[in-house]
């Protein structure tokens, strides 16, 4: 009995280590479900929607697979023809028989090599095309969602899902998927070479595959839940520094600095820790494996080396130093894969973490789509109904209460009122940037829900107050990639709205370079930039959201000249605070609290003496104040 002593002591550590990972699975278990967390996806769910991507390019992973057989030949050829070698330099020598072993040796790793780089390169192409797919579904897909959703959702949540996790997935369609695969006929090639050469050691191998599986479904559990904090912790900072970044100005104004510096490094030790979590899973499964691995071989010198030194059979079957040699190298083969899975594992880990990001955003159904039954609309007159319209951004909050008003083709609408009754919300619904809850909004007699979106949209053109320049120059501003529109045209339209007054000053034109945000021009600049946009994409119905607020004046009379130029495109649908902007409107209509108070021509409602009497008054004495009159 003391023969099996060592072996019994081994035997003893790995139950203790054992026991303690099974008590830290079973605690962890019972603190997951006292918390409450959200169900996540399967792993099932995730495998079959990210093969979905893969499905294209069948052909191309099926041959990835015919290659790596011949790697896999290889790790089971090599063992045997290295434990015959030690069988010929033990035995009856022949250098010859040496050498044409270790040619066999060479060439079938020669071949290994180069399918392995045949192998890595297939891979990369095919894995880089889905990863460009899968980029352009997420972000086709945020372009489908409603105002509302992208308000709800932070801008640095959804960069991470367009840029970050896509990343993180490449990785198992490069590497892991094929890994495994080729791990896995690596190990049951092995099992069957080490049962053929001698079962009875096969069966002592086997004796530590359990705790192998054990150990890796434990680390399973802890490695999926600190990928996903580590995944978290990066959507946030991200998210922070999005936001922080574009309103520095304001933390520089208010001299915030240290208060924002402190929010973010509360937030990158968030990030650290899980990390650091991650790490610790990920150095505490590897040493498990890596002990099962030299036990097995502390294990097979222990009863290989005395079953050969002491001339005895272990189980029935004779033992060889070839054997010894042979079976040396093939628990290495064996173990190699289930070490490599570690990595691999927290690699796939990560992949499926990014994967659920990334599907959740997916899943985000649209709340403003085509109708099954929605045609496009090739042109309108500009004839605008609001029938008993009802909305609310949140249920029971009522923005629009019974609203009903008709726009003739070509006539100019403006809408005035208090912040917050509804003027800027139903420029919004007139575009299907929301759906209204009741009522009916028409288009020349058409209700707009039976139009498509992309079609509706194409015949408005709108300007807002704050005017949105993408990174680039002025005319990729102007185009937003339009094709046939030569530089004349361009111009044409700058000069009809005045913008080419500041944009022939400018040293390279058109060329001019505009920073993020068009930080780079004035307010005004950006305005007269916006309608010059709106014109060349030829509009039927043009929209103003406070287009001349927050203007110095000599820009306002650019604007106001550039005003009387629009009207004659089509019908115009104005909101101005500043009301002796609208003064020669074919209609205003006066908005409180999410109703039509009143409507009519300037002159009529000043004669009515009500609401728009009232603020128009405000505004005209605090004209003659700021005057000094």
């Amino acid at each position: 009995m003391h023969e099996y002593l060592p072996v019994l002591i081994l035997g003893a550590i790995i139950g203790v280590f054992t026991l303690i990972f099974v008590i830290a699975y079973a605690l962890e278990k019972n603190k997951k479900d006292s918390m409450g967390f959200d169900r996540h996806m399967s792993d099932r769910e995730i495998i079959a929607r990210l093969l979905r991507y893969a499905g294209p390019y069948k052909k191309q992973f099926v041959l990835v697979f015919l290659v790596m057989l011949f790697s896999i030949v290889y790790d089971l050829v090599s063992p045997l023809l290295v434990g015959q070698i030690e069988e010929l330099v033990k035995g009856s020598f022949e250098l010859k028989r040496l050498f044409a072993m270790v040619a066999v040796y060479a060439g079938i790793l020669i071949v290994s090599l180069v399918c392995t780089y045949i192998q890595a390169m297939l891979l990369q192409a095919t894995g880089q095309k889905i990863l460009t797919q899968m980029r352009m579904d997420v972000f086709t897909h945020i372009e489908q969602l409603s105002h509302q959703q992208l308000a709800d959702i932070p801008v640095g949540k959804l960069v991470t899902r367009v840029s970050n996790d896509p990343n993180a997935i490449s990785y198992m369609f490069t590497n892991i998927l094929v890994t495994l695969v080729k791990n896995a006929m690596v190990v049951l090639g092995v099992l069957a070479a080490m049962a053929m050469l001698n079962y009875m050691l096969t069966l002592m191998v086997l004796c530590f595959v359990p705790f192998v599986v054990l150990f890796t479904v434990i680390f399973r559990k802890f490695s999926r839940k600190v990928h996903r904090k580590v995944n978290d912790a990066t959507t946030d900072i991200n998210t922070y520094l999005s936001e922080n970044l574009t309103g520095i100005k304001i933390t520089q104004i208010f001299n915030r600095q240290d208060e924002k510096m402190a929010d973010f490094m509360t937030r990158s030790q968030t990030l650290s820790k899980a990390k650091q979590a991650r790490i610790l899973v990920f150095g505490i499964f590897r040493p498990m494996v890596y002990m099962l691995y030299i036990s097995s071989v502390m294990c097979l010198f222990y009863f290989g080396g005395k079953g050969y030194l002491e001339g005895w059979n272990f189980m029935g079957q004779a033992i060889s130093s070839g054997v010894i040699v042979t079976f040396y190298m093939y628990i290495s083969k064996f173990f190699n894969p289930i070490q490599t899975l570690a990595e691999q594992f927290d690699m796939l880990q990560r992949s499926f973490a990014s994967a659920e990001k990334i599907f959740t955003v997916l899943d985000i159904v649209p709340q403003v789509v085509d109708a099954p039954d929605a045609e496009p609309l090739d042109e309108i007159r500009g004839e605008i109904e609001f029938e008993d319209v009802w909305f609310a951004y949140k249920p029971g909050e009522w923005v629009l209460k019974g609203v009903s008003f008709h726009v003739q083709p070509k006539q100019t609408v403006a809408f005035v009122g208090s912040t917050g009754s509804g003027k800027t919300t139903i420029l919004s619904l007139i575009v299907r940037n929301y759906d209204i809850q009741k009522g009916r909004i028409l288009i020349d007699g058409r209700d707009i829900r039976t139009i498509q979106i992309a079609s509706l949209r194409r015949h408005f053109g709108q300007m807002l107050q704050d005017v949105f320049l993408f990174s680039g120059d002025i005319r990729s501003n102007l185009l937003l990639r339009m094709e046939g529109v030569d530089d004349e045209t361009v111009m044409e339209a700058c000069r009809y709205v005045n913008a080419d007054h500041f944009i022939n000053r400018l040293e390279k034109g058109l060329d001019e370079p505009v920073r993020e945000r068009g930080n780079n021009f004035s307010a005004g600049q950006r305005q007269l930039l916006s309608f010059a946009r709106t014109i060349l994409h030829k509009p039927s119905v043009i929209i103003l959201d406070e287009a001349t607020a927050n203007i110095d004046t000599e820009t306002e009379l650019l604007i106001q000249d550039s005003l009387e130029k629009i009207k004659n495109i089509g019908t115009m649908l104005m909101v101005a605070h500043r009301l002796s902007t609208i003064q020669h409107a074919d209609n205003i209509i006066v908005l409180s609290h999410g109703q039509i108070v009143e409507q009519g021509t300037h002159q009529a409602l000043l004669h009515q003496k009500g609401k728009y009497y009232q603020l128009y008054t405000l505004q005209f004495n605090k004209q003659q104040l700021e005057r000094g009159e």
